[in-house]
């Protein structure tokens, strides 16, 4: 049975946009542009240009803006044995693995965010539609979310014949559940193919090379979001959509007709309402159908999420509008994570509850909520202090720094000194300024809004200012400052 997911692609010539909708509403945004395409799957061959015994960690050069990331636990046939207690045993120190001046092929397994490098694994995978493949491996792995026993038997015996022949491990990905094994062997030749490929680059290509570059984002997006639930893949693209029907032909000929031509004079993003969606994920507060809000919060550390009961003020006593404005807020946290892209650690902070099941159902709920999220989560219990810490998967940056940037203003503060602040500041300076230095005049250039208030609102502490310095100053208001900043020229 069909569910009221869709895909919609929205191409231009240098963005390209995935969103997911469901029953109406926007669940997740993708974004490719041509100037800052990500390198998340990339494979490289790069070179070690230091080696850090502190952090256990190695930096290489593969090509980029800056130097990628590669820490000791990253690093493939490395990994710690168990000690005979079932402690886990200390990785080697990093100098035993890498040296300065090697070279080493490497994948990216996050993104360049904010200031720090993309991070590396020597780990290498391709993945495919049902398949990822692990050259280094033996073993073959099953997905957790395919749940049934049968069927994750069925699958694992299916692939270990292959892996057996091939001597390649293989993860079996979510999408292959009840896939036929002619798909399963399709997937396998194709992943051999691209390895040869790989493996002939190692040897033949420079250092700080691409050797391997993941699809672009309408081809990753069909190959790891249609599914048999997803009833319609609409692109607004005739190029495009002819590029990607040909790939799902021959990836997945069973869902290829589930990919559409849009071809209708309203942009596709405004039909679904998907760009006011867009707008309003990037405010920093989300309003509940009750009356209720979460306030979003993002940091360098974390992000702290924060539910106030608003408007609403329920119908029987504190516990019951606290619950229900809990329940709410935890479907639209877990929707908003996915559609914000917010990742590393999440620190929510539910209104108070005293009911032992109402915290249980309201975990419950942002648990269920996120089930359907792709990127790895880990949801803790409440805290002492009433409080449930999270972690999801980042792998690229958040919608907000993806589309934003730090205000010129306030610098990313998010907030600006009050123009009352600024004057007695001003004030400060000019008395300073005038015992350090000799000067007839005194000027002070400052924002419009800070010049305002000074000569209508405080033209009497200036008049005792000037009385105390004994000079006259002169105020101009200059659109180009900032509230917050302001010069005093003395001539």
């Amino acid at each position: 049975m069909l569910s009221n997911e869709e895909l919609l692609i929205n191409v231009t010539p240098r963005e390209t946009r995935v969103a997911v909708v469901e029953s109406g509403l926007l669940q997740e945004l993708q974004i490719e542009r041509s100037s800052r395409r990500g390198v998340l799957g990339h494979i490289y061959k790069g070179r070690v240009q230091r080696v850090m015994p502190g952090m256990q960690a190695a930096f290489v050069d593969i090509g980029l803006e800056r130097t990628a990331f590669l820490h000791a636990s990253d690093i493939a046939k490395v990994q710690p044995d168990s000690a005979a207690d079932g402690e886990t045993k200390a990785h080697p120190p990093i100098t035993s693995l890498v040296h300065e001046g090697q070279d080493i092929v490497v994948q990216v397994i996050k993104d360049p965010i904010g200031s720090k490098g993309a991070r590396l694994t020597t780990e290498i995978s391709i993945a495919s539609r049902y398949l990822v493949l692990i050259p280094d491996a033996k073993t073959v792995g099953i997905s957790a979310r395919i749940e049934d026993e049968g069927e994750r038997q069925r699958l694992k015996k299916l692939v270990q014949g292959h892996a057996e022949q091939t001597g390649f491990g293989y993860i079996v990905r979510t999408n292959a559940e009840a896939a036929s094994a002619e798909y399963i062997a399709q997937d396998i030749a194709y992943l051999s193919r691209a390895n040869a490929v790989l493996r002939q680059r190692m040897v033949s290509m420079p250092v700080r090379e691409c050797l391997f570059e993941d699809l672009s984002l309408p081809m990753r997006a069909v190959r790891d979001m249609l599914h048999a639930g997803v009833a319609a893949v609409q692109i607004d693209s005739r190029e495009c959509f002819d590029k990607v029907s040909a790939f799902a032909e021959q990836l997945m000929p069973e869902l290829a007709g589930r990919i559409q031509h849009y071809s209708g004079s309203r942009p596709i993003f405004d039909l679904y309402g998907v760009e006011d969606e867009i707008t309003r994920a990037l405010n920093q507060e989300v309003p509940l159908k009750s009356g209720g809000y979460l306030v979003f919060d993002q940091t360098e550390a974390m992000t702290s999420i924060d539910i106030n009961t608003g408007s609403f003020l329920g119908q029987k006593n504190l516990e019951e509008t606290a619950y229900r404005t809990n329940l709410e807020a935890a479907q639209t946290v877990a929707r908003q994570l996915r559609l914000r892209n917010l990742g590393g650690i999440i620190v929510i902070d539910f209104i108070d509850m005293q009911d032992d099941e109402h915290k249980r159902q309201v975990l419950r709920t942002l648990e269920k909520g996120l089930a359907n999220d792709h990127v790895k989560t880990t949801v803790y219990d409440f805290s002492p202090l009433g409080l449930i810490e999270m972690t999801r998967k980042r792998t690229v940056e958040s919608l907000q720094r993806q589309l934003c940037e730090p205000c010129p203003a306030c610098n990313g503060r998010g907030y600006l000194k009050t123009a009352e602040t600024v004057i007695y500041e001003i004030f400060r300076e000019v008395t300073r300024a005038v015992r350090q230095f000799e000067a007839q005049r005194v000027m002070v250039m400052a924002s419009p809004t800070v010049v305002g208030r000074i000569t209508e609102e405080e033209s009497s502490a200036v008049a005792e200012l000037e009385e105390f310095i004994g000079k006259e100053i002169r105020f101009q208001a200059d659109g180009q400052y900032a509230q917050d900043q302001f010069d005093v020229v003395l001539s």
